[in-house]
């Protein structure tokens, strides 16, 4: 599993919209700290009172120079309604085929949902460099971070 002091692993894959434009990680690191808010699953309600509280202290983390970035296995269509239907303004990556879930080790499966191959909750702060500053996976996928310390880590990346 990736955890602070690693380098970050990279990947590609498309952003939530229904334009499908490309997504590549290695486009942001360098720009100030990236946030990585890995969810199970749009529309689902732990993953929609996290994605709202990121959206609630999005100011904060663009003050702190921070990109803010949900990733899911959701396709782009799905996550495009999902930032409309609650006005999520930062960006939100559509990792259908797994790579990034792969490359951070959170590839879980919720069989009572009929959900398999899709990301656990986690959040890995990146700084210029790429290296992992925060890591912090849910024991629980119904779990949600501490905000606060994700914003700390920003802030002091």
């Amino acid at each position: 599993m990736v955890s602070t002091g690693d380098a970050a692993p990279t990947f590609t894959a498309t952003i939530g919209t229904s334009d499908h434009e490309p997504f590549d990680l290695d486009d942001h690191v360098g720009d100030g700290p990236v946030v990585l808010a890995f969810f199970p699953g749009a529309f689902t309600p732990p993953c929609t009172n996290e994605m709202i509280a990121f959206q609630e202290r999005a100011d904060a983390f663009e003050g702190a120079g921070a990109t803010l970035l949900g990733i899911s296995a959701d396709s782009p269509f799905s996550q495009g309604a999902f930032r409309e239907e609650h006005g999520i303004e930062f960006d939100l990556v559509s990792d259908m085929a797994g790579d990034a879930i792969r490359a951070y080790d959170l590839e879980i499966d919720i069989a009572e949902l009929g959900l398999h191959g899709i990301a656990n909750r986690a959040v890995f702060v990146i700084d210029d460099d790429g290296q992992v500053v925060y890591d912090w996976v849910a024991d629980d996928p119904t779990n949600e971070p501490d905000y606060d310390a994700v914003l700390d880590a920003v802030e002091s990346a």
